[in-house]
Order: C-alpha cells, then sequence, then structure tokens
C-alpha cells in the first residue's frame, strides 16, 4: 500500500494540472485539442516513466532480484489488502480519465484510455514484485486490480458517470499497532496505509442517479456499505510475538457496515478550485452514522462512524 499511495499522489498532481486549467473543457469538448493532447500524452508519459525508475531506484534496487515468479497472498488480511487494490485502480482510472477529456477525447475513449493507464500503473507495480526475492506477482492482486477498472470502465461508457464509488475511510486506533508497529505503523500516518484494522473500504451508491431527472431528491445522497475487520496482528494469521515480545489473542474478525454517504462530485460549485477539490475527494467516505453487524458483539449502532 505504501507504493500505491506513491502512485496516487502522481495521479493527483496529474489530476489538478488537468482541471485547473480547463474544467468546462473537460465536460464540454467535442474535438480532440490538438495543442492539449501531446501535453497530455507527454505528461502521462512522463510521469510513468518517471515514477517506475524512482519506485526501482528507492524500494527495488536494494533486494535481491530473481527469475519472475508468483505467489499467493489471496488470504492475507482478510482480503483487506485486495479491496485496497480495487479501489485503487478505480480512483487512478477515473483521474486519468479526467486528463484525457481535458484533451478533447471523448466520454468513450477517454474511459477507455484511462482505464488502461491506471490498470497499467499498478500491474507495472506486481512485474516488479514479480522479480524480487523477497516478494512476487500476486495474481490475486491483478484480479482485483482488473475488478477495479472494470467498476470504473463499465459505468463510464454505460452511464457516462461514476453511479457506485468505492471509498476509503480511516480512524485512528491505538488497539492493535503498538503491539507490533513494525508491521501495522509506528505513527499514524504509517497506520494509515498499514493498519487494516483502523481502515474501512466502502461501496458507495449514489441513489439520485437512479431517479428521475425531475426529482427533488438531493442529487448529492449517497447510501454506502462497508467493510472492514479488526484483531489482524499478521497478514495470514497472528503471530504469537513481535520483536520479541508476547502478543494477546485476539479473533480475526470480518466487519460489515450500512451508512449513508455523500458523492462529492454531485455538489454543485461555481468555484473551479472547489469543484476540483470535491473530485479529488471523490474517494473518501464522509463520517455518518453507522450500523454495524459483525460475529464476535452482534449488531452495533454508531452514532458517527469514520
Amino acid at each position: 500500500m505504501k507504493r500505491i499511495l506513491q502512485f496516487l499522489f502522481i495521479l493527483v498532481f496529474l489530476f489538478v494540472f488537468s482541471t485547473s486549467k480547463g474544467q468546462d473543457t473537460i465536460s464540454n469538448s467535442t474535438a480532440v485539442n490538438k495543442k492539449r493532447l501531446p501535453v497530455t500524452i507527454g505528461i502521462i508519459s512522463t510521469a510513468y516513466v518517471g515514477a517506475m525508475t524512482g519506485l526501482y531506484f528507492i524500494w527495488y534496487s536494494d533486494y535481491p532480484q530473481t527469475s519472475f515468479h508468483w505467489i499467493n497472498d489471496n488470504e492475507n488480511w482478510l482480503q483487506m489488502d485486495k479491496i485496497g487494490h480495487a479501489g485503487t485502480v478505480s480512483v487512478a482510472s477515473e483521474y486519468m480519465y479526467h486528463i484525457l477529456r481535458w484533451s478533447g477525447l471523448n466520454n468513450n475513449k477517454s474511459a477507455i484510455y484511462g482505464t488502461l493507464a491506471g490498470w497499467g500503473f499498478l500491474a507495472t507495480i506486481e512485474v516488479f514484485d514479480g522479480f524480487s526475492e523477497g516478494w512476487g506477482a500476486s495474481w490475486g492482486d491483478l484480479l482485483a486490480n482488473t475488478g477495479g477498472a472494470a467498476l470504473f470502465l463499465s459505468q463510464q461508457l454505460t452511464w457516462k458517470e461514476q453511479r457506485f464509488r468505492l471509498k476509503f475511510s480511516y480512524f485512528p486506533s491505538d488497539m492493535y499497532a503498538p503491539y507490533c508497529p513494525s508491521k501495522l505503523g509506528e505513527n499514524h500516518l504509517e497506520r494509515l496505509i498499514k493498519d487494516y484494522n483502523s481502515q474501512t473500504y466502502w461501496l458507495s451508491a449514489n441513489i439520485g442517479s437512479f431517479l428521475r431527472k425531475d426529482s427533488k431528491f438531493p442529487k448529492w445522497i449517497n447510501v454506502a456499505v462497508g467493510y472492514g475487520a479488526k484483531g489482524m496482528l499478521g497478514a495470514k494469521a497472528n503471530p504469537s510475538e513481535c520483536n520479541g515480545e508476547p502478543l494477546p489473542h485476539y479473533e480475526r474478525v470480518r466487519q460489515y457496515y450500512l451508512s449513508m454517504d455523500v458523492d462529492w462530485t454531485k455538489i454543485k460549485t461555481d468555484s473551479k478550485v472547489l469543484g476540483t477539490v470535491f473530485k479529488l475527494m471523490s474517494f473518501i467516505k464522509l463520517p455518518f452514522p453507522a450500523l454495524e453487524i459483525n460475529k464476535e458483539d452482534g449488531a452495533v449502532w454508531h452514532w458517527i462512524f469514520y
């Protein structure tokens, strides 16, 4: 997830660049802008090559290399990381879509090429992993990446909008990470990425998109179902010790949620800056009351849940 976050940073930069220069063009263009398209291709290509080169020397060059190999990590973290992969590719594809729309490509071409670019960024990481002795290419990650890409592409081709979005929320917790900070994070910034006990992934659906256009129902209100997990001190199973210190026993428990949400992109604004911010926040789940169900506690009501 640390490497995925690095790529999201690059994609956010590209998205800010495109929307700040042509928000109206993104939504209304009907022909390819011959000046913008080469710039767009150049930016994407440069960012890709630069990111991959930097990633290799910063992350992989210090570890032994081997022949390409696969691993099966589908049991890790109760599949929380797989949903994270799907969500990352979905967000990356949407960012790339907006960049290509800025250059004047139509909806379908922008959706297809944007999805291929978003999927390709994450697929390259799997190739690097496959040649690294310490890791391995994960077919489960590739399937998750493909699922996230398909979620974005199918909606953009069918509805020309995203009615369903994979979203992310995080609530800092000191319950598990202090027992094994090397795996779960030394601080809250690291735990935001490493500690799956504190993360929740959501499938957020926009209600207004399925109603008649003349409906008075607020266009920005969503309903969301969430998935999380707790009690995880290790990837596949909880170890008995960490760094020589004994660990308490925790049951690894799946958590399911039902909550409300906001579709940031449906909030109308005349500010290009604010419109850009809302689009950048499209993958963030807003805190709301939520109903949680898990096998350990049964039904649990949260007056506010992040």
